[in-house]
C-alpha cells in the first residue's frame, strides 16, 4: 500500500505502518492536552496507542496463522488509523475455512482480553467503568476494554469487519456463494444505513463508521461478482494477443514513441525471446523526468513481475494482476510470451460477455 513504512516481518509476513497512523497520534495527543495533562501523560497516552495497535498486528497475525493451516499465504498486513488489513493470496475457498479465519482475529482479541482481566484481578482493584476513557485510567483496563470492543466491533455482521465474512460464510454452507455474499453484503449496507442514522443525530464518528462499512460491503461484493464472471473462463480469451515487446539496449524513447502510436501503455523487455522484465507506464514517466529519453530500457525496468499462462483460469490470473499493484502481467507458454494480461482488457471482456447475454435473453424471448 502506498505511504507506508515497512516496521519488519513476523513468520514471514511484512508489517506496515500507514502514514496517516501519524494523524491518530495527534489526535491521541490533542486528547490529553484537552484534559489539562502534561507531557508525561501525553507520552503515556501515546505508548498506549501503541500497545493497542500491537494488539491490532496480533489480531491481524491471527488471521494469516489461520488461513497458513489451509495453505493460504498472507502478502503482509498494513497499520491504518482504523485499524490493521491483512491482504492474503486469496479468499479461503471452503467456508468452513473462512469461518475459521475469519474468527481467528477476534479470538486473539478475546484471548488478550481474558490474559488481562486475570492480570488485573490478581494484582490490583477493579477500576469503574466510568472513569475509563482515551485519556484516562489504568493503561491495562483501557487495553482491556478496547481489546473486548475490537472483539465485539469485528463481530458484527457487515463487510468488511469478520463479523461479515463469518455470515457470508454461514450462508455459503447452504447456498451458492456468490449469493451468499450479496445477502451478506446487503446485510452490511443495511447496518451502515442504521449506523448513519444514528450517528446523525448522536455522534458524527458513527457516520464515518457507516460510510466504511457501506463502501467495504459494496466492494467485496463487487469482488465476488467479477471473480464469479471469470471462474472457468482461460486467460487465453481475454489476453491481448497484438502488442509491442522491448529489448533491453532500446532507449526510453522508443517506449514513448509505441505509447504516442498505439494505445499500450506496458510493455514486456525480452532477451532472446525470454522476458526478463517489464516497463510500465508509471516506472517510464519516473525515468523520463530524472534521467531523460536515452535511458536504456533495462535500467528502469522492473525485474520482479508476475505471469500467467492461457490455460490458466482468467479468475486466478485476475486476482493476481490486482495484488502486484501493476497494470500488465505476460502470459507466457513454454517460456514465449504470447499476450498480454491486462485490466482494462479483462474489463471489455466482462462487457462483451454481459452484451452477448443480453442478445441471448432478446433471442429467447
Amino acid at each position: 500500500m502506498k505511504w507506508s513504512w515497512k516496521l519488519g516481518e513476523i513468520a514471514g509476513v511484512g508489517i506496515y505502518l500507514h502514514a496517516t497512523f501519524i494523524l491518530l497520534i495527534g489526535w491521541v495527543a490533542v486528547a490529553h492536552l484537552m484534559e489539562g495533562q502534561g507531557l508525561a501523560d501525553v507520552l503515556l497516552g501515546v505508548g498506549f496507542l501503541l500497545a493497542l495497535f500491537v494488539c491490532v498486528t496480533l489480531h491481524e497475525l491471527g488471521h494469516a496463522f489461520a488461513a497458513r493451516k489451509f495453505g493460504i499465504r498472507t502478502r503482509d498486513i498494513t497499520l491504518l488509523p482504523i485499524g490493521g488489513v491483512a491482504r492474503m493470496e486469496r479468499i479461503p475457498d471452503q467456508p468452513r475455512q473462512e469461518l475459521a479465519v475469519a474468527l481467528a482475529g477476534p479470538a486473539v482479541n478475546l484471548a488478550i482480553a481474558a490474559a488481562l482481566i486475570v492480570w488485573i484481578r490478581a494484582t490490583s482493584s477493579v477500576q469503574p467503568l466510568e472513569e475509563l476513557s482515551v485519556a484516562r485510567g489504568s493503561m491495562l483496563y483501557r487495553l482491556t476494554a478496547v481489546n473486548l470492543f475490537l472483539a465485539l466491533f469485528n463481530l458484527l455482521p457487515a463487510f468488511p469487519m469478520d463479523g461479515g465474512r463469518v455470515v457470508r460464510a454461514l450462508l455459503a454452507m447452504r447456498m451458492d456463494y456468490t449469493k451468499a455474499t450479496h445477502l451478506a453484503a446487503a446485510l452490511g449496507q443495511g447496518m451502515a444505513f442504521l449506523f448513519g442514522l444514528i450517528g446523525f443525530f448522536t455522534n458524527p464518528f458513527l457516520m464515518f463508521i457507516a460510510l466504511f462499512v457501506w463502501i467495504g460491503a459494496a466492494q467485496e461484493a463487487s469482488m465476488v461478482q467479477m471473480s464469479s464472471a471469470l471462474g472457468g473462463i482461460p486467460v487465453s480469451r481475454a489476453m491481448l494477443t497484438d502488442f509491442h515487446s522491448l529489448s533491453l539496449g532500446d532507449t526510453l524513447e522508443r517506449a514513448v514513441n509505441l505509447i504516442l502510436a498505439g494505445s499500450q501503455q506496458d510493455f514486456p523487455v525480452l532477451d532472446n525471446g525470454r522476458v526478463l522484465g517489464i516497463l510500465t507506464r508509471a516506472d517510464l514517466m519516473v525515468a523520463l523526468a530524472q534521467k531523460g529519453a536515452a535511458v536504456t530500457v533495462a535500467e528502469v525496468m522492473r525485474r520482479d513481475f508476475q505471469t500467467a499462462e492461457p490455460n490458466e483460469m482468467l479468475d486466478s490470473a485476475f486476482q493476481r494482476l490486482r495484488e502486484c499493484e501493476c497494470h500488465t502481467v505476460p502470459v507466457l507458454h513454454r517460456d514465449s510470451v504470447v499476450g498480454l494480461l491486462t485490466a482494462d482488457n479483462v474489463g471489455e471482456f466482462l462487457m462483451i460477455q454481459a452484451a452477448l447475454g443480453k442478445a441471448r435473453q432478446l433471442a429467447r424471448a
